[in-house]
Parts: C-alpha cells; sequence; structure tokens
C-alpha cells in the first residue's frame, strides 16, 4: 500500500488533469502536420527529361473542415517551347495524411508559345513532415513533385 501523502498528491495532480480542457494537446497550433502557409514546389523532370515545374502555393483557411482554399503560381520550363508562367487558384482537400489540389487557371503571365493551351495544375500529395509533402503532379502529364515549406519565401 502506498503512504497517505503519496495518495494525496497522486489525487491532487489527477485533480488538475481533470480540470484542463479536453483539446489540450490537440489544438492546430502545435500540429506538425498543419498544411496552412506557403510552401515551394518542384517536379522531377517530364516529357522525356524535357521539363521541369517549379512554383508557390499558399494555402489559406476555408470555412468546411477538412478544405482550403489556396493559390499556387507554376513555372514551366521546357527545352523546346521555353518558359510558361501560370498563376492559378485552387481548392485543397485533406483526408488524413494526403491533400488533394485541384486547381484553376486564372492568368497565363508568361509564355513563349502563342496559343499554347495550358491544363491547370492538379496535385495529389502525402504529408510527410511539418514542411514536406511528397506526390504527383497530375495535369496533362504526370510526373513526380515535392512540396517544401517556405520559411523565409523564395528570391
Amino acid at each position: 500500500m502506498f503512504p497517505v501523502r503519496f495518495r494525496l498528491a497522486a489525487a491532487a495532480a489527477l485533480s488538475l488533469l481533470a480540470c484542463l480542457p479536453a483539446s489540450a494537446g490537440n489544438d492546430k497550433a502545435t500540429d506538425k502536420t498543419d498544411v496552412l502557409g506557403t510552401w515551394s514546389f518542384q517536379t522531377r523532370p517530364y516529357r522525356n527529361g524535357e521539363c521541369v515545374m517549379t512554383g508557390t502555393m499558399n494555402l489559406s483557411p476555408h470555412p468546411d473542415e477538412g478544405k482550403y482554399t489556396c493559390e499556387l503560381t507554376a513555372v514551366e520550363m521546357c527545352t523546346f517551347w521555353g518558359r510558361s508562367v501560370v498563376r492559378q487558384s485552387c481548392q485543397a482537400s485533406r483526408f488524413g495524411n494526403q491533400v488533394s489540389i485541384r486547381s484553376q487557371i486564372e492568368e497565363m503571365l508568361e509564355s513563349k508559345v502563342e496559343g499554347l493551351i495550358y491544363m491547370p495544375d492538379n496535385f495529389t500529395l502525402t504529408i510527410e513532415s511539418a514542411d514536406r509533402m511528397f506526390g504527383a503532379l497530375v495535369s496533362a502529364v504526370t510526373a513526380p513533385a515535392e512540396f517544401r515549406r517556405a520559411n523565409d519565401g523564395i528570391s
């Protein structure tokens, strides 16, 4: 049997724990997989190694749980048609550690080929840590893509 002093200390500690809110330790501020904020991304080369895409994406809160409003700017470099820069709006949905991004083209900022038909850039990603998501570009082409949290911005 435990001494009375130990039992009283244990009872006091349990009483303090009972007073804590149920969400203690569960709030989003401490969620290491929170995806809100600015991300930079890059694909692996695609179209037989002729193209690569880089860019930035910003995920903002959405009123519906598990959804985000986002905007992204994609920079596609291809050896045979040059550089395209496209500003897109997007909606993101999160299911556990999976994030799905569906985009709509807002503005073609730069294109070296007149009449180029550019498809919206959609991504399917897996959250791997607080600062890394990995998955695929799923658009006119498919290519592996890595997203990194942008802490200091991009110059």
